[in-house]
């Protein structure tokens, strides 16, 4: 019954209902271990004809079909099944759709006789068709008799799916369920693999007639590939070409991309580590460089994979390569490997560098993914420059990906014209010889977007400020408070004239000694009361999901148990990335920080100090600070965060606009709590019966 509840995509109980309301519900045909089980063609039809479940008809049949390959996993292994039910189907659209039970000359039964039939059948057809053993005759050379059942089952599927690829490709989908871990491990989200598809726009190009040739070196299952060819139906202009080490992998890729509708003579998948350049020139690379576990991985090696793809260039032809961040955007520590990185990019062929969120591979959310796209001999007005965009903290929604497609196809169709030209939204044009003269330095844009900066929600700012500080005078004479000894709020917020502020890293603060870093500490939480001498500061009242205060440790225990653990001096500046960022101005200091939030203590005397009140502000403002929902790591570490340099006046006054809010915001709390408190004790006297009302007094003002 859990397993019908996962067929029609129902909860448990639902089943159950089910069969004590519908006296037409199927009967348990037996039982194991004292569970009823029923028959999967009567339960389809049921759902069918009543209509009820969260799945369509054609899914129903499907995940029939399915059930019945995943009930052989006792008989056969995850891979024969993958293998051998992909080359039946294989077999059934080399031999133009005739149906895999043809030839057993009799009905289909069960039998042992029947299955030696129409096995022998099978395998006739195969030597006669695939007599090279190009897709499909090892796998069915390898079983006998026992898997006539798969025979009938890719029969089923096909009827489902209507089309021996659709049959596959289901297949293919549910490679977890059947246990094939090192199928699904590579897999990317289909969100990635539509953002790919846009940055190729294979089907604009095929729509106007050209006949293109697609290469991936590192196939692996052929999803890739796949996808692309799923985004068009001119398949019978598409010439692939493809490689992977593994030799299962390589037949998977070649029986796919058949099934696909890419034609015999125009596919070409090799075994190893090298294209087959003679075939054919690639149009397109599309292709993840293998992972590597972050203990094992070099960076010098993955570079020099992507060295490997450029090669494959010719002028004209586009290369999009997925791979880990820490090679193709972070700052690089090794002199080989930013030297290599250099000379790519010195290179004119490296058109955009793009940071992706994580959580795009799903079996390896923690995993950091950044995008190149190569392109050789791009426009004139491309030449020398790069398109940094930097979407890692944002989800790959439709808007999102079309955005960012239009960025990199409009900034490779023509480059961005001046200032009637196209602004990006997700990025900034460098020059190469910026990134070459920060040798080594972070691919990442270095200023936020000019669409987002000469926006109108921008210079409209100073307007919606002086509205709000207005609302906020108003405000207070109509509740007849006081006015302030200070005068009413004002912040003498104006637009920026001239040249904006350069931006600068937390992490080169850190380096030129302007902000010290600090760690915090592993705290027991058995050791933390309400009473004790030191506040503890974690996540949980940094990001205030707990009240500052409310965790405390006694002075005796910190000094006892906790040798080495430091208080903190008033105005550190305390934030956490775990579960999100979260930044704490300490003012009081004397407190204790809990791993894994961490302190930032501002140098008073640098040349150009900061103070914590703008640190943190600036901070909790910086771009690119969210986590995809499916990262299990924020997008960046703490030091890669982008922040205004302001000049030391600016800095002076921007603090003192934030003491001056912070007090008005403590006047207007104490205020709102006390009326909280005065009507929560109100209403209870008037309710128990306890108090009464008297005449309103009026005060007089004038």
């Amino acid at each position: 019954m859990a397993e019908i509840a996962s067929f029609a995509r129902v909860k448990r109980p639902v089943v159950s209902t089910w069969r004590r309301r519908h006296l037409d519900f199927p009967v348990a045909v037996s039982e194991n271990s004292g569970r009823p089980l029923f028959d999967g063609v009567q339960v389809a039809e049921w759902l069918i004809a009543s209509g009820l479940g969260n799945a369509a008809p054609t899914e129903l049949r499907s995940e029939l079909a399915l059930f019945g390959v995943i009930a052989l996993r006792e008989r056969f292994t995850p891979w024969q099944l993958v293998q051998t039910l992909g080359s039946l189907l294989c077999l059934r659209r080399l031999d133009r759709g005739r149906p895999l039970t043809d030839d057993t000359g009799g009905p289909l039964s069960d039998d042992a006789e029947t299955d030696e039939a129409l096995w022998s059948a099978v395998l006739r057809r195969a030597e006669r068709i695939d007599a090279e053993d190009d897709f499909v005759l090892r796998e069915l050379r390898s079983l006998d008799a026992t898997a006539a059942p798969l025979a009938r089952l890719a029969e089923d599927l096909v009827e489902a799916a209507y089309d021996e690829r659709g049959a596959y490709e289901w297949l293919l989908a549910a490679r977890s369920r059947l246990g094939l871990d090192s199928l699904t491990a590579d897999a990317v989200t289909p969100e990635l693999r539509n953002l790919l598809t846009q940055l190729t726009d294979l089907r604009l190009r095929l729509e106007q007639g050209e006949s293109l040739t697609l290469a991936d070196p590192h196939a692996r299952a052929g999803d890739l590939l796949a996808a692309l060819l799923d985004d068009t139906e001119d398949r019978d202009r598409v010439t692939v070409l493809a490689a992977d080490p593994d030799d299962r992998l390589t037949r998977i890729t070649r029986r796919r991309l058949l099934l696909a509708g890419v034609s015999e003579l125009d596919l070409d998948v090799q075994t190893g580590t090298d294209l087959e350049e003679r075939f054919a020139d690639p149009d397109f690379v599309v292709t993840q460089l293998p992972y590597r576990p972050g203990e094992d991985r070099s960076v010098l090696a993955t570079l020099t994979e992507l060295e490997r793809v450029a090669y494959l260039l010719r002028p004209g032809c586009t290369a999009l390569v997925l791979g880990p961040a820490d090679a193709l955007v972070d700052e690089l520590k090794s002199t080989e490997a930013a030297q290599l990185r250099s000379a790519l990019l010195r290179e004119n062929i490296v058109e955009s560098v793009i940071a992706l969120p994580g959580g795009v591979l799903p079996f390896r959310p923690g995993y950091r993914p950044a995008l190149w796209t190569l392109t050789r001999g791009p426009v004139p007005a491309a030449e020398g420059k790069v398109l940094l965009a930097d979407i890692s903290s944002e989800q790959l929604t439709p808007g999102v990906r079309m955005g960012l497609a239009e960025d990199v196809l409009l900034w490779r169709a023509e480059g961005f014209q001046g200032l009637d030209g196209h602004d990006p939204r997700y990025g900034r044009v460098v020059p190469v010889a910026d990134l070459d003269r920060a040798f080594g330095g972070p691919l990442t844009p270095p200023a936020p977007p000019a669409s987002a900066i000469w926006s109108d929600k921008v210079t409209e700012r100073p307007a919606l400020i002086a509205e709000a500080e207005a609302r906020l005078e108003r405000a207070t004479a109509d509740t007849g408070a006081y006015e302030d000894e200070r005068g009413p709020y004002r912040g003498a917020v104006q637009r920026r004239v001239g040249r904006l502020p350069r931006r600068i890293t937390l992490g080169k603060l850190i380096t030129a000694r302007r902000v010290t870093r600090l760690p915090g500490h592993r705290i027991d939480e058995k050791h933390l009361t309400r009473d004790g001498h030191h506040t503890v500061l974690g996540p949980e009242e940094i990001t205030g999901e707990r009240t500052v205060g409310d965790r405390r440790i006694d002075r005796l225990l910190l000094a006892t148990a906790y040798e080495r653990a430091a208080l903190t001096e008033p105005g550190d500046v305390i934030y956490t990335l775990v579960p999100r960022l979260g930044v704490y101005v300490d003012h009081d200091g004397f407190s204790v920080v809990a791993f894994p939030a961490r302190v930032l203590r501002v140098n008073a005397r640098a040349t150009r100090p900061l103070t914590p009140r703008v640190l943190a502000a600036l901070l909790g403002a910086a771009r690119g600070t969210a986590r995809s929902p499916s990262a299990v790591r924020p997008a960046r570490r703490i030091e890669d965060y982008q922040l205004p340099d302001l000049d030391p006046d600016e800095v002076l006054r921007f603090d003192a606009l934030l003491a001056e809010t912070e007090r008005r915001e403590r006047l207007l709390r104490t205020q709102a709590d006390a009326l909280a408190e005065a009507r929560h004790l109100t209403i209870a006297g008037l309710a128990d019966g306890t108090l009464t009302l008297g005449e309103p007094r009026t005060t007089n003002r004038t």
